[in-house]
């Protein structure tokens, strides 16, 4: 069988092929994982060297054409650019190789996504993952508009754009999106007519045109899963696997604590203090809460530290499965509760729905609403009245009879 130890890098890359190979342990790789991805790497040495290229030439055009000339030699495996995303972070980590091209902006409205996204960034002060959203959002909405942009004393003018796109482009979204997802466009959006009239693009300010979402916030039913539901999902874990030990304390903690999928993607293990029995949690607008962390949740991170993570260096707490190991984003938290749901034979659960669970199953201990609100870490009670409403069956015990009628 191929050993790293054992593949020879020659050629512009031969200095770094020691380097690799020791990240590649490091990431958690498989002997033969990694054996691979070392030919792969003297493979591209020996292309630079046929072509006469230095590492520092091998920039995007470059791969492109090493990926055409793999294919066309023959080889069957590693024939994308997803394939070279580990050599290339690496080397590009080392500045042996050229970071990946600035995109080139074909469309007329690229400049101003650009602007907008620094200006989210630098003044505003959002999270990337904020700004993410709110620049996606700003190119679809561009895209929709005809607008042509224009120059007046070397300044820019945006004079197609007004009231009736705005209005289309957001009815059009109403369709298709929930009220949640849809006020999050809404929100969008409107900081983007902000920012587009601070600039000077626009001569008014079209914030106020951008139309409000309905903001209900009572759907009149509980999204809480029956106790008995949240049992199913746990059990559903296989804590004699790796795997399972790990699915089963993320699932502890997003019932348990009540806790955002990207609040459990984001935990660390400096954030959980064993010897008080508390774990920090970063919230929405970057805040830090010290919880009490219950007894059976800290025996299933116990359990998942002790004998399913892997330790290879990296301080996030919960890892992915499979090398390479780095931590988790809030959509891997997410697809463990929906593959949990799916192994314990129920509809599709979303991991926020364990928040709501957590939250319905605190008052149905007598747990007051500000109390409820401390654990979730809401600023208002009448936002964690939406999470801790009670259900229908709730509600019948205290409602009364009809007058004649029957009971």
């Amino acid at each position: 069988m191929n050993k790293p130890s054992v593949v020879c890098v020659t050629g512009p890359l031969g200095p770094h092929g020691s380097g690799y190979r020791i990240e590649l342990e490091r990431l958690g790789y498989s002997p033969w994982t990694a054996s691979a991805h070392l030919y792969l790497m003297a493979d591209v040495s020996r292309w630079l060297r046929d072509q006469g290229l230095e590492p520092a030439s091998f920039d995007s055009a470059a791969v492109r054409q090493f990926l055409v000339d793999r294919r066309a030699s023959g080889v069957v495996r590693r024939l994308t650019l997803q394939g070279l995303i580990p050599l290339l972070g690496y080397l590009r980590g080392l500045g042996v190789v050229p970071g990946p091209a600035e995109p080139e902006h074909d469309r007329p409205m690229d400049w101003l996504v650009e602007e907008f996204t620094g200006y989210l960034l630098s003044e505003r002060g959002l999270s990337p993952r904020t700004v993410v959203g709110y620049q996606r959002v700003a190119t679809q909405f561009l895209a929709t508009c005809p607008l042509e942009q224009q120059t007046v004393a070397g300044e820019h003018r945006l004079p197609g754009l007004g009231g009736r796109q705005i209005k289309d482009f957001v009815l059009a979204d109403s369709s298709r999106l929930s009220v949640g997802s849809l006020n999050n466009v809404v929100t969008a959006l409107r900081s983007l007519m902000r920012f587009s009239y601070f600039k000077g693009y626009t001569p008014n300010s079209l914030a106020d045109a951008v139309p409000h979402a309905a903001t209900w916030r009572d759907s009149g039913r509980s999204r809480a899963l029956p106790a008995a539901d949240v049992k199913l999902l746990l059990a559903s874990c296989d804590r004699r696997t790796a795997v399972g030990r790990r699915d089963f304390a993320i699932l502890t903690m997003l019932s348990r604590l009540g806790l955002r999928a990207g609040e459990v993607a984001s935990l660390r293990l400096d954030d959980v203090d064993w010897r008080v029995g508390e774990i920090v949690v970063r919230g929405k607008g970057s805040r830090l809460d010290r919880l009490p962390l219950p007894v059976d949740a800290g025996q299933a991170l116990a359990d998942y530290c002790r004998r399913g993570r892997v330790s290879h260096g990296d301080r996030h707490l919960f890892l992915l499965a499979r090398a390479p190991y780095t931590e988790v984003s809030s959509s891997v938290v997410s697809h463990v509760v929906v593959r949990a749901s799916k192994r314990a034979g129920l509809a599709t659960v979303r991991a926020h729905r364990l928040r709501h669970s957590s939250a319905t199953a605190m008052r149905r201990a007598g747990a007051p609403l500000f109390e409820i609100g401390q654990v979730l870490r809401h600023r208002h009670t009448i936002t964690t009245a939406v999470y801790a409403k009670d259900d229908l069956d709730a509600l019948a015990t205290i409602a009364r009879v009809w007058p004649g009628t029957q009971p």
